[in-house]
């Protein structure tokens, strides 16, 4: 048995340097010889590789880019958006973000959920979800947190799959996949006589019909927002004819029919539309795009929301709009800044938010995160998690945004990623195992993994990446077939990005 186990270990490794040999040997040197070698002939020798975890330090991502100053106004537009972004809205009577929180609502604040490791990433290690009762944005008489809201876990949305038929079972021929938001404003003192009930998520739980997801960091946006569709089109085609068994297409906006990109199906166009429904969805705040407030998925099909709960905060529809009368100041730019509405200025934030930055030898040293860069390439990630998409066209923004490379380590497709990833949630084109290849850029700071934040581990992501029906999984066998020295520089080179 011993024997048969390994010569099976032998033509593995063997299989693997035939895949991988001529690139391997120029990059990884003696180190993987010796792991190769071991494997063959010492197979119960190990070398453990562990996920460095997130890196501390100074945020490696936050800033402006760096043609935004205030000689041209641009930096007053950025630090207006900041602002904005971090307000924490009211339903009404609120001296600051009065736009009218609710009726239903995910959290209070843009950068509540987007401040990992600094203002317009994912979401922080200590969720404030959490802490919506303790710190009087929720009524505890009226709302209870839901049980996959923990202290120390994602901050996430929720939405159901499939409607629930009479009898309290999911209908898989009743799709919803609609945001089910966790809170309501009932019991508020602003919240007047209006009254809702939180969604069933303990029977939704039950009847496994509930999944999740996380925040999207926004770095580095404007660029793919300015990536022409021939640019993507032409990176497509250069990885069609691959060796991996990968495929992926583009979701497309519906009113224009050009490549959409943003959120984890892609399902957003631009970068005002990706705030507008934020605003919408996540705060329950209607504005320019999206007018009116709104019901849960079943509300909508029953009459939608009461009397009670609509225009709360007494200013009429939407509640976010341009500002006619500007913020005077000594500063003609920054009282430019205050003039358009909270969309408007959330998307120029995040539109003039540079790239992280990595780092070439933290963690494991230069040459281990050498190494792992030319295994990322060798082994398949690249095919998806392409380094650099493309260059950017030329920007009426700021000069940063135009002609600029674009790496984000994302090829802006949908794949099919199998059975252990899907959530049978469809948006536009993207069908219910179909997600955008996440960008890695600012990976080292990035605490919760994949859709749903469910590990913090990339061991574990990569491992969910092999499943039944994922275009991932020959490149994920591949992952595993190198020695635990190879792995691990691979690992290190992920959490330098």
């Amino acid at each position: 048995m011993q024997k048969r186990y390994q010569e099976h270990v032998k033509r593995s490794a063997i299989s693997h340097l035939a895949a991988f040999g001529k690139c391997e040997m120029k990059t990884t040197g003696f180190a993987s010889l010796l792991a190769l070698f071991a494997v063959l002939f010492f197979p119960g020798m190990t070398f453990a590789q562990t996920d460095p975890g997130v890196q501390g330090g100074a945020a490696r991502a936050g800033s402006p880019l760096t043609s935004v100053t205030a000689s041209d106004g641009s930096l007053q537009f950025f630090q207006n958006g900041l602002s904005r972004f971090q307000e924490i809205e009211s339903v009404s009577n609120s001296p600051t973000g009065n736009n009218g929180l609710g009726p239903r609502f995910n959290f209070v604040q843009c950068a509540g959920c987007h401040s990992q490791p600094s203002t317009g990433g994912s979401g922080p290690a200590t969720n404030p979800q959490f802490q919506v009762i303790a710190n009087g944005f929720v009524n505890g008489s009226t709302n209870t947190i839901p049980s996959f809201i923990t202290s120390n876990g994602p901050t996430r949305e929720a939405r159901f799959p499939f409607f629930f038929d009479q009898f309290g079972n999911p209908n898989p021929n009743a799709p919803n996949g609609g945001v089910e938001d966790l809170f309501t404003v009932s019991g508020r003192t602003d919240a007047g006589r209006c009254s809702l009930q939180q969604p069933s998520f303990a029977q939704a739980q039950q009847a496994n019909n509930i999944i999740f997801r996380i925040p999207t960091p926004v770095f580095g946006a404007g660029l793919i927002e300015n990536l022409d569709d021939s640019t993507l089109l032409a990176n497509q085609a250069a990885h069609a004819n691959n060796n991996f068994g990968i495929g992926g297409a583009f979701n497309h906006n519906g009113n224009d029919g050009t490549i959409s990109r943003f959120g984890w199906k892609a399902q957003n166009k631009s970068l005002e539309l990706f705030a507008g429904e934020a605003y919408n969805v996540e705060m329950g705040i209607s504005n320019e795009i999206f007018p009116q407030d709104r019901p849960l998925p079943g509300e909508d099909l029953r009459g939608g929301l009461p009397v009670s709960c609509l225009n709360l905060s007494g200013s009429g529809y939407p509640e976010d709009t341009t500002n006619y009368a500007a913020k005077a100041g000594a500063d003609q730019y920054a009282t430019n800044a205050s003039i358009p509405s909270d969309v408007v200025a959330f998307a120029m934030f995040m539109r003039l938010l540079a790239s992280p930055t990595p780092s070439t030898t933290t963690p494991g040293g230069a040459t281990s995160i050498s190494n792992g860069r030319a295994l990322f390439r060798a082994i398949g990630c690249a095919t998806c998690h392409t380094p650099t998409v493309g260059n950017t066209q030329a920007s009426n923004f700021t000069n940063s945004l135009g002609n600029a490379p674009v790496n984000a380590f994302s090829d802006i497709e949908i794949h099919h990623m199998g059975t252990r990833l899907a959530d049978n949630v469809s948006q536009g084109g993207a069908g219910g195992d179909q997600f955008r290849t996440a960008p890695l850029w600012g990976l080292s700071q990035r605490i919760f993994l994949l859709h749903d934040g469910r590990t913090t581990n990339l061991l574990g992501a990569i491992e969910a990446h092999q499943s039944s029906g994922s275009e991932a999984t020959q490149v994920e066998e591949n992952f595993d077939l190198l020695s635990n020295t190879q792995k691990q520089d691979l690992l290190n080179f992920l959490r330098s990005l």
